[in-house]
């Protein structure tokens, strides 16, 4: 069975029609229903919403479990992905300051063991050599402050950026380090500090294949 023939098979057993179920996915029309049941791809987002409507796991609509039992338990190198809604603050620069558009209308559905309050785009490429590449979704802990060493966003002058942060309080410095070598580190010191802030620490990202 596809993802469609399951979403079908489900709509009609708790007795819904198509346009009953478009309603409930915030749809005005019974064509994006057909759609998805025609085999359309679909976001991951909507597998969730999905699942949730139709009384079932985001893994069965997917494939990987079935009445014989799941895959997860016939395969010890197979585990089950568990999301949530992060929230998607605009785009993060990887190179010279960018501003930071906090957009809370947009979310990006993650795997809920990503200790995270929110998420930016990263934009450019001075963190390369941390595997952090232009369009990747860098998962932010929001904290004011991070051990040295640790990426963090920072914003500056109403700007953001994401770099590796030094501080050396005795110096009354602050560090800004890019992760590749075309790119001059940003320094900091005394009252220049004042126009710095740390918004949290990156904890996880997420590539496109």
């Amino acid at each position: 069975m596809t993802i469609g023939d399951r979403v079908k098979a489900l709509r009609l057993k708790k007795g819904l029609t198509q346009e009953e179920l478009a309603e409930k996915l915030g749809y005005k029309s019974k064509s994006s229903v057909a759609h998805i049941e025609n085999g359309r791809d679909i976001p991951r987002s909507m597998i969730v919403q999905l699942s949730e409507i139709l009384d079932t796991t985001p893994a069965y609509l997917m494939g990987w479990e079935d009445s014989e039992g799941s895959l997860f338990n016939k395969y010890d190198n197979i585990h089950p992905i568990q999301l949530k809604k992060i929230p998607l603050l605009g785009e993060i620069a990887c190179g010279e300051p960018i501003w930071a558009d906090e957009d809370k209308e947009h979310y990006v559905m993650a795997d809920m063991d990503i200790d995270a309050d929110f998420c930016l785009t990263a934009k450019g490429d001075s963190m390369v050599n941390a595997r952090i590449n232009n369009g990747d979704i860098v998962f932010i802990k929001q904290m004011p402050l991070v051990q040295n060493g640790e990426i963090a966003a920072v914003i500056i002058d109403n700007e953001a950026t994401l770099k590796r942060v030094y501080y050396y309080p005795d110096k009354n410095k602050l560090v800004l380090n890019p992760e590749n070598p075309a790119y001059e580190p940003l320094i900091y010191i005394n009252e220049e500090l004042d126009t710095v802030r740390i918004l949290g620490k990156a904890v996880y990202f997420m590539s496109a294949l």
